[in-house]
């Protein structure tokens, strides 16, 4: 029997860590083709804090509680889902409410959790890994021999990214901001991890690679990269941007590069993503990515494990951008 109330994290207004507050509200209903999960673990991700400050808004459709990823149990199922019962353990892309006790979420971007994994370790896969499945291997088409720059390799999606491309056999340049992130990213398969504080990351990767460059750049600086990203791919090379850490507008840049070395810039955010979108990215995960983290080949890097009650200190900690890996909420 399903209790009538929940508890949730509230965003009563839009600002800093402390805005975030415990409220109490009725459990959400999963609608045709959803599933209800009790959370049991929520990931923390930096659209949570963009979402938080008012610069990302929900989808209309979506839930406009925070979070974006979770691991539990299911606990209803709603009207033509097959493919999931309740008693299965899952971990999911939510489109909003996983800082809750329930959230409801399609189907089709649920998963089982990996063999052996636990709720911690589930709730720190789906929206890394389906970012970076989908910029990086669907959209710039990472394959085996090929070369990769991954710009912010400590983070959840660069601790990911890393490990992905490394299994499927690239050659992985990737950029930090410390001695200790570059000892870790290069641990995780980094061929060269790069100190942007202290060097040139163009310089390097040229250096690395005999002028001949990368064949893709994962990016989530935007603008203050944009120059030099485009310097240092191969040609037919792929840009593929995912965030905007050093701004969204770049101003006298030149895009010779793009027409000589016939580049591709592309980009995507996930929350938009259509349900059959998703459910396309999910499908490709557990066929070619599944059996990586069964066994042991590629596997969430977790920082920090914080109760639910210190939402805001996980918050905090995103945002000095000190931490390798992922944050997560444990309900």
């Amino acid at each position: 029997m399903l209790p009538n109330q929940m508890r949730y994290i509230d965003l009563p207004s839009f600002g800093g860590p402390e805005v975030m507050s415990f409220a109490t509200g009725p459990l959400p209903v999963a609608r045709a083709g959803e599933i209800l999960v009790k959370v049991e673990a929520a990931g923390i991700n930096r659209p949570d804090v963009q979402q938080r400050k008012g610069a990302y808004p929900p989808p209309k459709d979506a839930s406009p509680i925070l979070g974006l990823e979770i691991a539990g149990e299911v606990v209803a199922v709603g009207e033509g889902v097959a493919e999931f019962k309740v008693g299965d353990k899952v971990c999911a892309l939510a489109n909003g409410g996983a800082y809750a006790q329930y959230c409801a979420v399609p189907a089709g971007q649920a998963l089982p959790w990996p063999k052996g994994y636990d709720a911690v370790k589930a709730a720190a896969l789906c929206e890394t890994f389906f970012t970076v499945w989908a910029n990086l291997f669907q959209m710039a088409g990472l394959t085996e021999g090929e070369s990769v720059l991954i710009h912010g390799g400590s983070s959840g999606i660069g601790t990911t990214a890393i490990q992905l491309a490394k299994a499927f056999g690239a050659t992985v340049y990737t950029t930090v901001g410390s001695e200790e992130k570059r000892a870790a990213c290069e641990k995780l398969g980094a061929k060269r991890a790069i100190n942007y504080k202290t060097e040139d990351f163009a310089e390097v990767v040229k250096a690395e690679t005999g002028s001949a460059g990368v064949d893709a750049v994962l990016d989530m600086i935007g603008a203050d990269y944009l120059e030099k990203n485009l310097s240092v791919l191969a040609k037919d090379g792929c840009l593929s941007i995912i965030a905007f850490l050093g701004g969204n507008v770049a101003e006298k840049v030149n895009l010779t590069p793009i027409m000589v070395k016939r580049l591709t810039v592309t980009g995507s955010t996930m929350r938009p993503r259509t349900a059959e979108e998703k459910r396309a990215i999910r499908d490709d995960l557990k066929s070619q990515v599944w059996p990586l983290l069964e066994a042991g080949t590629v596997a969430p890097v977790i920082h920090s494990v914080l109760p639910f009650e210190q939402v805001s200190e996980a918050h905090r900690l995103m945002e000095t951008s000190s931490h390798i890996g992922k944050i997560v909420l444990k309900l």
